[in-house]
């Protein structure tokens, strides 16, 4: 029988690896744009194109290649970072297991120029697949420029897993940023089909931040700095009040590596317990800094995942590190224990004697009854003060009995509660005998509708109804594209962060489907012209658009929910009316028939129900009466 195992080829080898370090054109831009940084560059220029898939170019001042590195960084395990293997445990560099270059040139047609300063000549190196077409002296500029050409071109299958280009150029935008945070003293421009979309200059770190994610998060930043025996710690953390329903800008950083660690992140929200918003995250950008020699970078192909030598005492000193600056920027309360601030008011340094006791003055001959059921008889102030004289029966007013008429008011409706046909088997317990029953609705702490029912009482939460009802609206437009729009007086202009200008352009046809008028206008913003007409007047077009965003984010967690649902659900909760929000007559009218008009009445739009029914039964249990 003949051996069966053989040795891979290179090319073969490198296109295994080129699957763990290059899944996207992203990973291929985070090594490009290490490299640069390890090889000294403080400027650095990226260029994309088609999203990465046909061109990914890094333009550095670093300190360039000889001949013979150029040619030898594109070989397997090449890194001009480890000699020996106790060096993996004294990194702090970027780029070091000499995998990048090689993966990258195996699956993408790759040119590099680069010249070193003292050389007069720089190289030029071609290769695509793996195989070296050309390599020749040339005249260049100082420093290296690396273009990668048509990604997986030779690999299809691969090329056919990536995502729309709006989606890969967020992915690209992602890794910019973390880098960007990472070395805030260095240039850094990135530059979409022929538009640059950032333009950064050195400068601080909360520079860099608002440079990155606009100039409103000036306001939100609350700094944090801890030295200890263990870690250094530093970087800035979010005010709670403007906490997110997604974990956007959360970025954690380990001798400025970024890494993603739940269990350091859980430090951070553990710091925020009690003052945060429900099911919100705050933005944090949090550096460690600790000897390498007390962590294991070497754990993922990707170096996010890093191992700690002591997190139980990292956590404990994030944790209260954090909670510290939120305290000492008076984002908590306060407290003083020794005294209770109810009654801090009312101590006094006066002299008992001097204290002088409240008064109050009145009018002994006020009658309330006067002008509407009937006169009391006249007091008579010469009246004994005996007990059962202050009840004679000729003071009680005439009527007294419609004082406790229940009269109808702007929030109690009588309205026939209408249920379709498709409603009844599900909902019977809605339909008393004779069609249009009348029914009586009214609200709750501007929150509930409330309506006796024949078996007890109905109520239905408004929020969540109204969602169900513009869900079911919104998912019918995009079907049909029969959304209607309406002019806005004066255009608003929405700036936007690079990622979200991305996501914006990723679902513009299917919001124009639903009436909203939008133009791109400069680098990250829009123009607002129109927004669909059932939204309504005085509606903020801004804050309606970003609040779409950052729910469409926050629904793409979930993956059972289709691209033009997530849509639908977004802009249903962005613009569906809000928990305490009072309804007069005509529009409990119109919420409850448009209700039971949806296909799915009794669930909302997160799979909660909206409508809840309390039996006779249940409120006698609950009043002990059975």
């Amino acid at each position: 029988m003949t051996d069966i195992i053989q040795l891979l080829p290179d090319a073969v080898a490198n296109q295994i690896a080129a699957g763990e370090v290059v899944q996207r054109p992203a990973s291929a831009v985070k090594e490009l744009i290490e490299n640069a940084i390890d090889a000294g560059a403080d400027r650095i220029k990226l260029i994309v194109k088609d999203a990465g898939k046909s061109l990914i170019q890094v333009i550095d001042n670093g300190c360039g290649m000889s001949v013979t590195d150029a040619r030898l960084c594109f070989e397997r395990h090449a890194t001009s970072k480890i000699r020996k293997a106790e060096d993996l445990f004294a990194i702090r560099s970027m780029g070091f297991r000499g995998e990048a270059m090689a993966s990258i040139a195996a699956i993408a047609q790759v040119e590099l120029k680069t010249r070193r300063v003292e050389d007069e000549l720089g190289t030029v190196v071609q290769i695509e697949g793996s195989k070296v077409v050309n390599q020749s002296p040339e005249a260049l500029a100082a420093g290296t420029s690396i273009s990668v050409k048509n990604l997986f071109y030779n690999i299809p299958a691969r090329r056919n897993f990536l995502k729309s280009n709006s989606v890969e150029m967020r992915h690209i935008i992602d890794e910019f940023q973390r880098i960007a945070l990472a070395y805030p003293e260095i240039f850094l421009s990135l530059h979409s089909e022929n538009n640059e979309l950032f333009h950064l200059t050195p400068g601080t770190l909360k520079q860099r931040i608002v440079h990155l994610f606009g100039n409103n998060y000036n306001q939100k930043l609350v700094p944090v700095e801890e030295e200890t025996s263990i870690i250094g710690l530093k970087g800035f953390v979010g005010k709670p009040e403007y906490a997110k329903k997604t974990r956007g800008e959360q970025f954690f950083f380990v001798n400025k590596r970024f890494i993603r660690d739940p269990y350091l992140h859980h430090a951070v929200m553990n710091a925020y317990e009690d003052i945060l918003p429900a099911e919100t995250f705050p933005m944090y950008v949090l550096f460690i800094d600790i000897d390498p020699a007390k962590i294991d970078i070497n754990v993922h192909p990707t170096k996010t995942e890093i191992k700690y030598e002591d997190d139980k005492a990292i956590y404990a000193i994030i944790r209260s590190a954090v909670k510290r600056s939120l305290g000492r920027y008076n984002i908590t309360p306060s407290l003083d224990f020794d005294q209770e601030t109810s009654f801090s008011n009312m101590i006094s340094n006066k002299p008992l004697d001097e204290i002088q006791a409240p008064t109050i003055s009145f009018n002994p001959n006020f009658n309330p009854f006067e002008n509407e059921i009937g006169a009391l008889r006249p007091s008579n102030s010469t009246r004994s003060t005996d007990y059962s004289s202050r009840f004679d029966r000729e003071a009680v007013p005439q009527n007294w009995d419609t004082l406790y008429k229940i009269t109808e008011t702007e929030n109690h409706v009588q309205l026939p509660l209408i249920v379709h046909e498709e409603e009844k088997e599900n909902n019977s317990d809605l339909i008393v005998p004779g069609a249009q029953a009348k029914k009586s609705f009214f609200q709750i702490h501007n929150r509930y509708i409330v309506s006796q029912i024949h078996s007890g009482v109905m109520l239905i939460d408004q929020q969540a109804a109204h969602e169900r009802i513009l869900f079911e609206q919104y998912k019918e437009q995009l079907e049909t594209n029969q959304g209607s729009s309406q002019q806005s007086l004066f255009p608003t202009t929405v700036d936007l962060t690079a990622a979200d200008f991305e996501l914006m352009n990723d679902i513009l046809p299917d919001l124009q489907t639903l009436g909203f008028q939008l133009r791109p206008f400069g680098k990250t913003t829009y123009i607002v012209d129109g927004i669909p007409a059932d939204l309504g007047n005085n509606i903020n077009e801004k804050q309606i658009i970003e609040q779409l965003l950052e729910d469409y984010k926050h629904n793409s967690s979930d993956l059972r929910v289709n691209k033009r649902d997530n849509l639908a659900k977004s802009l249903a909760k962005s613009s569906a009316i809000k928990a305490g929000t009072a309804l007069d007559n005509e529009m409990i009218a119109e919420l409850i028939d448009k209700l039971f008009a949806c296909e799915s009445p009794n669930i909302s739009i997160h799979g909660k129900p909206t409508i809840i029914t309390l039996t006779l039964a249940e409120l006698m249990e609950k009043f002990d009466k059975i």
